[in-house]
């Protein structure tokens, strides 16, 4: 049985989620009736088949909520990270053509500075109307049922910085494979299949919501019975003290999660009892070997690692076990078959690197971009994420390069053109590429390499004057904190920029450049 509903209405007692801070507990029954009644009102509002919701919400159960309601409808659910500037929040809801807006107290100064669709704050409060105080006054008018159980489940449709520099959404056909409700989804069941989801499953959700992996997860569980506790913002010892408190069977990290909780303190981390974990899954970033050896000294042969993405035009899958005898691998596929193929479309052989693909996998496509999703395929089918890798002789995976521009700060992915398009607007910059150089804490953090324009005179003061610039602009995360001045920028006759010559070039320099420390300090959001 994977189907929430069915769960909530066999055992709506049950404690389905539980808020880690202010330790708020949600019945399955509670969470099952409000997502119907949310499903019933965003009907008579004239949310169909196939429309859009966007949320931009903080970790918050109104999240799962909607999600559950959307799925009901059989409508789209666009969940928006909260550290995205106004303007990028406003091109996503423009994007994708979300006719709600969901907000709450945390986020209405952002949502105040968007024409945007109708807007619902979430948070009761004297004066304002609320989601629930709508929904409410809508049931007290006792409107006829309208059954839903024939409509295909909605889905999520998240969004991923691309290379062009603006956001893309990621959509998949509600109708290929059509889900009806309370039908088995075989992406959920392949995922109860790999990580053994049942009702007894305690989940430990560390990240924000606005990631494909923890909505997903969330979700998954709530589907198979089990039970959600959602950190609002991770704290390495409080991820440890929670795992203790409510015996936590199932986790999900990033490499910089294990990095600062493995910086702990001995005596603080010995202090919690983490032996109920079973499995410890984590992505998002490669991690390096020694702190993924220590992460097995410690908590023993749970980790599970996959390599995937919010496309799922493929999977793969690494065990403890077999990453011991395959260090650095990110596994077999699991979901789709590999190809490594060269810059000509061939086939490689063992240990050659090339661009990864999978066959036979479920389409997708990129919102509104004909020519990405277009990219996105080759001439058979196969489909890329666009990272870069090679296969042993047994078929494990290894990473070469996480896209060749991409860069991964804290588990959160940055694109430089994103970041390059607005610094290129600074009237002192004639010139700017940006990459991602070594940061102990966060994997990698922005660089920006800047030709400063004839007759400016490079200094740290035109550093920070760049820097802040596109505070504002961009989310705190792309904020550079490096800028190094440069007489001109390698690039290929195409114009393409030569990011991997700059990343090798101040790959191991301790200072680069002027050492930049914006007014706003970015902190990534895991």
């Amino acid at each position: 049985m994977f189907d929430f509903h069915c769960w909530a209405d066999a055992r709506p007692e049950r404690i389905a989620v539980t808020m880690a801070g202010s330790g708020a507990e949600y019945t399955a029954g509670e969470l099952a009736q409000r997502s119907r009644n949310y499903a019933q009102w965003l009907v008579s509002q004239g949310i169909d088949v196939g429309d859009t919701i966007a949320v931009l919400l903080e970790n918050r159960v109104e999240i799962l909520d909607l999600a559950l309601a959307a799925r009901l409808v059989g409508a789209y659910i666009v969940v928006i990270s909260t550290h995205l500037t106004a303007v990028e929040v406003s091109y996503i809801v423009r994007d994708c053509g979300a006719k709600m807006l969901f907000i709450s107290e945390k986020t209405e100064a952002q949502a105040n500075k968007l024409d945007t669709p109708a807007k619902y704050m979430v948070d009761e409060r004297p004066g304002r109307v609320s989601l629930q105080s709508l929904v409410a006054a809508y049931l007290a008018g006792k409107p006829a049922y309208v059954d839903l159980s024939e409509r295909p489940a909605g889905r999520d449709l998240l969004y991923s910085s691309g290379t062009t520099g603006s956001p893309k959404g990621i959509k998949k056909s509600l109708f290929e494979p059509a889900v009806r409700q309370g039908a088995a989804d075989p992406e959920l069941a392949f995922w109860v299949r790999q990580l053994n989801f049942n009702e007894g499953t305690v989940y430990l959700s560390t990240a924000p919501l606005y990631h494909a992996a923890p909505l997903r997860t969330c979700l998954r569980v709530l589907h198979t019975g089990g039970r959600i506790v959602i950190m609002e913002r991770f704290d390495a010892e409080q991820s440890l003290s929670l795992i203790d408190k409510h015996k936590v069977t199932h986790s999900q990290w990033v490499p910089t999660m294990f990095q600062r909780i493995l910086a702990l303190p001995q005596e603080c981390r010995e202090q919690y009892d983490v032996s109920s974990q079973k499995y410890a899954v984590h992505a998002a970033a490669p991690c390096p070997v020694h702190v993924k050896q220590a992460m097995l000294d410690w908590w023993g042969d749970i980790l599970v690692e996959y390599y995937a993405g919010s496309e799922s035009c493929g999977v793969t899958l690494i065990t403890a076990q077999e990453w011991r005898k395959h260090p650095g691998s990110v596994g077999r596929a699991v979901s789709g078959t590999i190809h490594i193929l060269s810059e000509e479309g061939e086939e490689l052989p063992a240990h050659e690197v090339g661009r990864i693909f999978f066959s036979g996998i479920a389409p997708f496509t990129y919102l509104n971009d004909p020519d990405k999703t277009k990219a996105a395929f080759n001439e058979k089918g196969w489909a890329t994420y666009g990272d870069l890798g090679y296969l042993d002789e047994e078929g494990y995976l290894y990473l070469s390069d996480r896209r060749s521009d991409l860069i991964l700060s804290g588990g959160v992915n940055i694109y430089p053109k994103e970041i390059e398009d607005v610094l290129a607007a600074h009237p002192a910059v004639a010139d700017v590429a940006v990459v991602g150089v070594p940061h102990a804490d966060l994997g990698e953090h922005p660089l920006a390499v800047v030709v400063p324009v004839a007759g400016v005179t490079p200094n740290e003061a035109l550093a920070l004057d760049i820097v802040n610039y596109a505070i504002g602009a961009l989310s705190r995360v792309k904020i550079p904190r490096r800028v190094v001045f440069v007489q001109r920028i390698p690039r290929l006759e195409t114009g393409k920029i030569l990011r991997r010559t700059l990343k090798e070039e101040y790959r191991d320099v301790a200072e680069p450049g002027f050492e930049v420390r914006p007014t706003a300090t970015p902190d990534p959001a895991i």
